[in-house]
């Protein structure tokens, strides 16, 4: 998984797909645990992790257009 430096350079969109991709994996991991498949339960703790980091990135996108745009309404 990227680290959040590296997820800030991604686009919005590329965000979104890598959240399904993660959101997948998770889902598998799952599944895989209740049919008795032997997972590794580290894998558990990094998908959320990977999981919550690129929400973290996401929010902070979509909340720096309104700072922004609220810092140019103060200047005038």
């Amino acid at each position: 998984m990227s680290t959040a430096k590296e997820l800030r350079a991604k686009a919005p969109a590329d965000l979104q797909k890598e959240l399904l991709e993660l959101r997948r994996e998770q889902f598998n991991l799952r599944m895989a645990r209740a049919t008795g498949q032997a997972a590794k339960p580290h894998e558990f703790t990094r998908v959320r992790r990977d999981i919550a980091r690129l929400k973290t990135v996401a929010a902070e996108q979509r909340r720096a257009p309104a700072a922004n745009a609220g810092s140019k309404k103060d200047s005038k």
